[in-house]
């Protein structure tokens, strides 16, 4: 493809933003257009692993991400009550041996704001998108600023609620997933009893499970508490309000270091939980989806924004190695598949978190013995080598 191909991409996240300085590495011409009036990260924090680290670091990132992000000692899954650690696994010097980066705990603010000075000027804020057309092999872009652009491909890396989809595919959006999670930062030091706040944890209960693990440089605890809620998500947005006493009180009897975490949360709401029903088409023409847009996954595998990133990687050097058309078809092909797999077992973590205990829990419990293989499979996965093959 012409290095004179210009590429709008609707979205100011990580995926969208990581897309913009790959697609120049590469020469082409991209711009970001980030709805919000300002570059506000969603969460609060972002597990990176090598498969994302990687691909930051190939983008010139690596020592920019050091000096923000803490590397976990351990990955450790602990009983609920007991504290108990069911089975841990080295995510430090050896894991960057095996996987060819680190994994690392970094602040979704701190990461988005990286990536958007490395953009510079091609990143445009307050711009929300309200109409897309086709004119010959162009798309004429308007947004509620009164803003028009013209572009040759079209990126929509808008999230789970996505604007572009609906002009790719009339699949149904993304679903609830029958869970909500409360997020927070926490001092290490307010988290007295709390054993290994270096590590990346999980703490797994009847209904419930805590994930956490140290971002910055590592005085910082991020924490996920997901608890299974059933019922349909009847609010307009994907948080809401609830107050402190109603979030302690799924927390009843856990472990202290626990309980401490949840206590201490400074964003009294709860966040759905949504995931995407896999999606048979990813572009339409010169329209195509990335990251949340298309494959919204549940957070069990800290892997939403790394498949984003994968996403990106591999969007980009399809488009610099393709035309337009061959390009998409290869990135829908390549993304499809591994998106799925790594969807699939996001869902069914969800469930294999929440057992209550007994003779199902101590079957997952062996299982998770193997946790080595999941994280070969999913970790050290390359999207560029892929795209390139």
């Amino acid at each position: 493809m012409s290095a004179a191909t210009s590429v709008a991409i609707i979205g100011g996240g990580i995926g969208g933003l990581t897309l913009a300085l790959a697609l120049r590495r590469h020469g082409m011409d991209a711009a970001v257009y980030e709805q919000a009036p300002e570059l506000r990260e969603v969460g609060a924090a972002v597990a990176l692993s090598a498969n994302g680290n990687r691909v930051l670091h190939e983008l010139g990132l690596r020592a920019g991400l050091a000096e923000c992000s803490a590397v976990p000692t351990e990955l450790i899954y602990r009983h609920w009550l007991s504290g108990e650690r069911v089975v841990a696994y080295g995510v430090g010097e050896d894991y960057e041996q095996r996987f060819g980066a680190p994994y690392c705990g970094v602040h979704r603010a701190d990461l988005q704001k990286m990536l958007a000075d490395e953009c510079g000027d091609r990143v445009f804020l307050d711009h929300r998108l309200i109409d897309l057309s086709a004119s010959s092999d162009e798309y004429r872009l308007e947004f509620a600023n009164g803003a028009v652009v013209s572009a040759d491909v079209v990126v929509g890396a808008d999230g789970v609620h996505s604007t572009v989809r609906r002009w790719v595919t009339d699949s149904e959006p993304a679903v609830y997933s029958g869970t909500s999670g409360f997020r927070g930062l926490v001092q290490a030091e307010q988290l007295p009893s709390l054993p290994d706040p270096g590590a990346i944890q999980f703490w797994m209960g009847p209904g419930a499970h805590v994930l956490h693990y140290p971002i910055g440089d590592g005085s910082l605890v991020n924490f996920l508490a997901v608890v299974h809620e059933p019922e349909q998500w009847r609010s307009s947005s994907w948080t809401e309000e609830m107050s402190l006493e109603r979030i302690r009180t799924f927390f009843d009897g856990w472990y202290p270091g626990v309980r401490e975490m949840i206590e201490r949360t400074s964003v009294p709401q709860r966040w759905a939980l949504f995931g995407q029903r896999p999606l048979n088409r990813w572009y339409r023409d010169g329209i195509v989806l990335l990251g949340d847009a298309v494959h919204a996954m549940l957070p069990h595998h800290g892997q939403g924004a790394n498949q984003s990133i994968e996403d990106a990687a591999a969007l980009a050097e399809c488009l610099h190695r393709y035309g337009r058309e061959e390009a998409l078809a290869r990135y829908e092909r390549l993304r499809r598949a591994r998106t799925r797999a790594v969807q699939r077992s996001s869902w069914v973590a969800s469930d294999l978190l929440h057992l209550p205990d007994g003779p199902e829990a101590e079957r997952r419990d062996r299982g998770l013995n193997d946790i080595s293989t999941t994280l070969q499979w999913i970790h050290s996965h390359d999207a560029r080598a892929a795209a390139s093959a």
